[in-house]
């Protein structure tokens, strides 16, 4: 994987005068994740409850049964954060993974700068779209989170059940989340940014 691609779009994303320590392309840890901040308040009116919809909750119980989802991954996969709702983790990971996705692939980017972490994404593109879309996707990459220097607690690489790549990252409230990347890539731009975020 070249990661040299990515830090031409970070480099457009800083301030001015603000430096690029370190970057990495990773996904959101899969398993167990901080509970996610409190919605407003919806002006909407609830559904209405239909045949069908009751028919659907009785045959696919674990369809919509959160406890039922948040034990799978606790099982399957374990922790991958922790933290109260609207905590620090808990902020990062609905703006990773939005209530209401829009089911195309965007890849993140983690970038720590000397004043800032930012957590990037790269625009949409279809699955096996071709090399004119996922140029297109990398031009469109934004910031979807950031957080000040002091605000990150610390940062560490190490291992979590079969993959010795795992980035956790700390926040100074006590929340906490994580990145991996496929085992088949290197670890070596995570333990980059762990370093810098540690620094």
């Amino acid at each position: 994987m070249d990661e040299t691609r990515y830090r031409d779009p970070i480099d457009r994303l800083v301030e001015p005068g603000e430096r690029v320590l370190a970057h990495a392309k990773a996904d959101v840890g899969q398993g167990l994740a901080p509970a996610p901040p409190p919605e407003p308040e919806s002006t909407a009116e609830p559904g209405r409850r239909t045949l069908g919809s009751v028919l659907l909750n009785v045959l696919l119980p674990l369809a919509t049964w959160d406890r039922g989802d948040r034990l799978v991954d606790a099982i399957g996969w374990g922790i991958a954060g922790r933290g109260q709702p609207g905590s620090a983790a808990s902020r990062l990971h609905r703006a990773l993974r939005p209530a209401r996705p829009d089911l195309q692939v965007r890849e993140t980017l983690l970038a720590v700068t000397d004043r800032r972490l930012l957590v990037c994404r790269t625009g949409g593109v279809k699955l096996l779209a071709g090399r004119e879309a996922e140029e297109r996707a990398l031009a469109e990459t934004s910031v979807e989170w950031s957080a000040a220097r002091a605000e990150v607690a610390s940062a560490r690489v190490g291992w979590h059940r079969l993959n010795p790549k795992r980035l956790r990252i700390d926040f100074s409230d006590g929340s906490w989340l994580s990145f991996t990347v496929p085992i088949a890539e290197s670890g070596r731009p995570l333990r980059e940014v762990a370093a810098a975020l540690s620094a």
